[in-house]
């Protein structure tokens, strides 16, 4: 079955790009980062939350049911989970595309009582790209630029080297780019300029045989965004990150903002996976990208849950607030 997101992605490099082509994918990688708490918490069938963590199975559990949703166009996964669902045939005849973090920086090591993120990205490979070959063509590389030289030409000496074993395996990958989890001096206006300008010299020196498929970034504010998205808009895909869960306000304002000033991809964790109702909160992020305002759509995904008998963990008057600085500029 061909996959959405080779479809969009054409429609993409031919200029026929439409809110509908938006790419949304669903990244289920958080025990890449984390341990126990990585899948989130298990709710009944009222939304109550029944225990603080759930198990492997129920995370299996909750990337199977999204993938055959067909609600997003790519499944994001650690190897061993895309292992396991890909050796079941869950992709086989999906439009859905499966994907595998393909290293773990330390910026995103959230375990418990780890102090990790306070300190400044260093660049680590878990996985085995000979194994992930037989698995998938597609995966994640991250890298975060920390105004530092030494551990900036160490993050890209390991993608450039990362960028040698994906061409040599014909694996294909986007690119996420972190700001810094630790104070670099920059306010927001200077880190977007910052990002946005390590970005575009780390992709010049590629052939377009090893340029990413598109980048994954956290939101900077609209110009950062603007300026970036409309650089090189035929060959320049740009995709945000989703990053804590927030409200539903937040995750509906980034969306229509991001979009607003040129993304055209949205890689999302926490706020899809800690929604009250997964799939709900998929099909509205969908009505947002189209055109419904983000109040108005969190009016309906509130209504929605009314009428299926699930209790909200917030208020309307409470998930209606912007709680991100940054989607307030």
């Amino acid at each position: 079955m061909k996959k959405n997101l080779d479809i969009k992605l054409k429609k993409f490099q031919t200029g026929k790009f439409s809110p509908k082509d938006f790419i949304i994918a669903d990244a289920k990688d958080a025990d890449m980062g984390g341990g126990v708490p990585a899948p989130g918490p298990v709710r009944d069938t009222s939304g109550r939350i029944k225990k603080k963590f759930k198990n492997l199975d129920n995370y299996l559990s909750a990337m199977q049911d999204i993938t055959q949703s067909k609600l997003v166009d790519i499944m994001l996964m650690s190897a061993s989970n895309a292992e396991k669902l890909i050796s079941q045939g869950l992709f086989k005849n999906s439009p859905v595309t499966p994907a595998i973090r393909l290293n773990d920086t330390s910026d995103i090591w959230g375990v418990r009582h780890g102090i990790y993120q306070k300190n400044f990205a260093k660049p680590f490979r878990t996985v085995n790209m000979k194994n992930i070959k037989k698995l998938a063509d597609l995966g994640l590389f991250s890298i975060t630029f920390s105004r530092n030289v030494e551990m900036d030409i160490s993050m890209l000496n390991a993608y450039r080297d990362f960028r040698i074993e994906a061409q040599s395996h014909k694996i294909r990958h986007f690119l996420e780019v972190f700001n810094s989890p630790v104070d670099i001096g920059l306010d927001i206006k200077e880190t977007g300029e910052y990002v946005n300008d390590c970005i575009l010299k780390t992709l010049a020196g590629q052939v377009n045989a090893e340029r990413p498929l598109f980048l994954k970034i956290a939101y900077n504010g609209p110009k950062a965004m603007e300026e970036l998205a409309s650089y090189d808009p035929n060959n320049l895909i740009v995709g945000i990150l989703g990053g804590g869960k927030g409200t539903t306000r937040d995750c509906f304002e980034l969306l229509h903002k991001a979009s607003k000033y040129g993304a055209k991809v949205a890689l999302f964790g926490r706020k899809i996976n800690l929604a009250e109702d997964q799939k709900l909160i998929l099909k509205t992020m969908r009505m947002v990208i189209e055109g419904l305002q983000p109040l108005e759509g969190v009016k309906h995904y509130h209504d929605q849950l009314q009428k299926k008998n699930i209790r909200p963990d917030r208020s309307l008057s409470k998930d209606t607030l912007i709680t991100e600085s940054v989607l307030k500029l």
